[in-house]
């Protein structure tokens, strides 16, 4: 790194990671750099300087408009083609041969011929592609014309462009070159990686976006591509913590042609597998890491990193290619103040169409669709642009988009990256939207709700909630949040809280994995071939229906637990009632049409059911694979609507028979206190449980007798009438008498800030809020000013 002057950050990056990391068994492919001296050298030597500074004399010193692209155009053609007919010196030209024939041993070797311009990958300098790459280049003669077009693209006009935003002098810029021996993964698998999650900045967790063939068509936006997410500190501790995989189309990879490259389709099987096995995955997930360690380690401070990688086809060993700092949340300064946009309504929005978001912000505005960038002009400032997929081409005009839709891409394409430095809204990967929408339109752009974006129709209003936590007083009690979807779980870990109160599973089987887990446990009893076919589609990438069942649930518990590491997450098992399950895939197979759900077959009951107790071993499998497999021992869990401790004993037998014992591996299990049974029978509970969660929602429906879905009862629904109060009292008091924890996760202390006071001053544990109501309720603070705790039991 101490070259950096000489041959930019990509090349000072490649030699440093050889010279650190090689012993430590990360693969960097070999090559050599032609340095910045080298350009000047070429430039002087055909007195070249004088005519490109006349040639760029027009170009606007500041921001660049519409109307400059066609001189930016016309000056970069003028100037590349002035260097590419230039003369390379026969000094330079004798050195680069020399060491392209050891670098092959004497053999023509296929290379990569890539920029390291002095002033690209540096910190603040983070638009990725601003100079040309060209691969699969073999034979002297070609790689002297390659290394010459090379140093031209310093004049591309993204490259004129660029420079001209960050207020760079064009000629203290300086072209180094990289020639890299060619990883053979056209005939393998490519891809990027991150030592962060670029949207919310979470640190602890490694993103690696894979496909088939050479990585260009990653960057570029071509293919949506497979996707893993690791977890550091217990990939650190000797554990296989994959917490997601998401499978992505690859329908078309980049291969070597007789010269240079070509992009052919990729059989359909192929699409259907992921590109990459676990072991490979976790071995690039520990490469990852200690890259951001060795990096961090030169900077004095945290350097989350950005790589390239490659898989070689013919020798199935992974090499890093490229590591730059990621420069969106690398060089962000840790503050204290937490800023959350969401949408002010309640209702029920219209989604058009969902893709993977970029950033957590809104936008809401009219939509322009643009096709090609011939047309990007149409595109007027706060209009929200869709189109294909971006290139730098485009970035004059996004810089005035309220919001960017594309309808290909991943996470590290084009649009991705430039909307993360714009400080934009994107969604990228959002399969017809171009189509689905209309120049026109109003439409909002919902980036806040975590890995998923969601358009929906019309203009929404947004509120802005922000807070400084340095200034906020510590409760007396737990301050908990609870979570129904793993994609807001990174976002939300920066709350100010103390754990998760309560982790909806239900929401990660609807979402995730949408099929009746009867269904899979017993999938003869589907007749419906069309269901048959939906249910293998949806398990695409897994060796089975059962494993895609046990992974995906035990993936969408492991996010929620990785986040909030080592804070505890406390996992409810799955409380759907029979029509609920009925919805989902094959569920009209097993569930039977009960006249009031609410009070059927839901919660322990279900559980060891004979109509459900086989699909309640796929849900302890999967928490079984989170804690002991994955490694988040901070995992507990909770067993909803008990009737009576008979039902609770039954249901802990069944968990010991797949594998959770209470107190073992430090699993720790409560019950939901929601039936008003559960509150007389806390004394005996107190025997069989780690504690309580009180489920305010049930517990107010079923004590006065009223339907919390119905509208014309609506009125009576309140948690705040005096004998749901007096319940609230009694559990309090009895798990106070027995010593045990005891919690709220229901709705109520959300929407009522004053009986979140009552239950602080009556000597509650903790309280679990839902996310929109942490920032608020912690502003507000709590007005008890001294807990009464076990003397308000004095009468029970």
């Amino acid at each position: 790194m101490a070259d950096i002057d000489r041959v930019g950050g990509k090349n000072a990056s490649l030699g440093e990671m050889i010279r650190q990391l090689g012993e430590k068994g990360i693969l960097v492919p070999p090559g050599f750099a032609i340095t910045a001296n080298a350009y000047w050298h070429i430039l002087e030597q055909n007195n070249l300087i004088p005519t490109l500074k006349k040639i760029i004399a027009p170009l606007p010193r500041r921001q660049v408009k519409h109307d400059d692209l066609p001189l930016i155009s016309r000056i970069s053609t003028q100037a590349r083609t002035l260097i590419e007919k230039a003369q390379l010196p026969n000094d330079v030209a004798e050195e680069i041969i020399a060491a392209y024939k050891k670098l092959g041993l004497g053999k023509e070797v296929s290379v990569a011929i890539r920029s390291s311009a002095t002033a690209e990958d540096l910190p603040g300098a983070s638009f990725a592609g601003q100079q040309e790459t060209y691969l699969n280049v073999t034979g002297e003669k070609r790689v002297l014309h390659s290394i010459m077009k090379c140093i031209s693209s310093l004049f591309t006009e993204r490259a004129i462009i660029y420079r001209i935003d960050k207020g760079f002098d064009h000629f203290k810029v300086a072209m180094s070159v990289g020639v890299q021996i060619m990883v053979r993964s056209d005939l393998g698998v490519s891809g990027v990686a991150f030592s962060i999650d670029t949207e919310s900045g979470f640190k602890d967790v490694v993103i690696i976006e894979a496909s088939y063939g050479l990585g260009e068509t990653i960057v570029q936006g071509e293919v949506i591509p497979d996707q893993f997410y690791v977890h550091k500190p217990t990939l650190a501790a000797g554990y296989r913590p994959i917490i997601r995989k998401s499978l992505g189309s690859k329908e078309v990879k980049r291969i070597y042609a007789k010269r240079g490259v070509k992009t052919v389709s990729v059989p359909q099987n192929l699409q259907h597998q992921f590109c990459l096995l676990e072991d490979e995955i976790l071995l690039l997930a520990r490469q990852v890491a200690a890259i951001e360690k060795l990096y961090s380690r030169a900077a004095k401070r945290w350097q989350p990193m950005d790589v390239e990688w490659a898989k070689d086809g013919n020798t199935e060993q992974i090499y890093i290619i490229q590591a730059r700092p990621e420069t969106v949340h690398g060089t962000r300064k840790i503050t204290s103040l937490l800023s959350q946009e969401r949408l002010k309504t309640n209702a029920e929005l219209k989604t058009i169409t969902t893709g993977e978001s970029i950033g957590q912000k809104i936008a809401a505005g009219k939509a322009r669709v643009i096709a090609t960038p011939a047309h990007m002009k149409q595109l007027k400032p706060g209009e929200i642009l869709i189109t294909h997929m971006t290139n730098p081409d485009w970035v004059p005009v996004m810089k005035i988009a309220a919001g960017i839709i594309t309808t290909s891409g991943g996470r590290t394409c084009h649009a991705a990256i430039v909307s993360r430095e714009l400080g934009i809204p994107a969604i990228v990967g959002a399969i017809g939207a171009m189509k689905l929408i209309k120049t026109g339109d109003e439409i909002t752009v919902d980036c806040s709700k975590g890995q998923t974006g969601y358009i929906y129709q019309g203009l929404q209003e947004i509120v802005t909630t922000k807070v400084d936590t340095s200034r906020l007083k510590k409760l007396p009690v737990e301050l908990l949040v609870n979570i129904s979807m793993p994609d807001t779980a990174f976002v939300l870990s920066f709350l100010p809280v103390d754990g998760v109160g309560l982790a909806r599973t239900e929401f990660i089987i609807a979402d995730a994995i949408d099929i009746h887990p009867m269904a899979i446990v017993q999938p003869k009893k589907i007749k419906s071939k069309r269901i048959v076919l939906e249910m293998q589609k949806k398990a695409y990438g897994y060796p089975s229906l059962r494993d895609f069942y046990i992974d995906k649930l035990a993936e969408g518990i492991g996010t929620i637990a990785a986040a909030f590491y080592p804070r505890p997450v406390c996992v409810r098992f799955s409380d759907f009632k029979s029509d609920e399950y009925r919805n989902l895939l094959g569920g009209n197979y097993f569930e039977a049409a009960e006249e009031n759900p609410m009070l059927g077959l839901r919660g322990a009951s279900r559980y060891y059911s004979e109509h459900f107790s086989e699909a309640f071993g796929l849900e302890c499998a999967a928490i079984k694979k989170a804690r002991l497999d994955m490694g988040f021992k901070n995992i507990n869990v909770l067993i909803p609507f008990v009737r009576t401790i008979q039902e609770a004993k039954k249901v802990l037998a069944v968990m010991a028979e797949h594998g959770l014992k209470r107190k073992v591996q430090q699993l720790k299990v409560f019950m939901m206190v929601e039936v008003p049974s559960d509150v007389f029978l806390i004394d005996q509970a107190s025997k069989h449980f780690d504690g309580f969660s009180i489920g305010s929602n049930d517990l107010t429906q079923l004590t006065l007798a009223v339907d919390r879905d119905s509208p014309t009862l609506a009125p009576l629904f309140d948690e705040r009438a005096e004998p749901v109060q007096e319940m609230l009292r009694l559990a309090i008091c009895a798990a106070q008498k027995n010593k045990k924890y005891i919690s709220i996760c229901g709705q109520a202390p959300s929407d009522y800030p004053e009986l979140a006071n009552h239950l602080i001053c009556l000597g509650i544990s903790a309280i679990s809020l839902n996310e929109d109501s942490i920032l608020p309720f912690l502003v507000r603070g709590h007005t008890c000013r001294k807990r009464k705790g076990i003397k308000t039991c004095a009468s029970t």
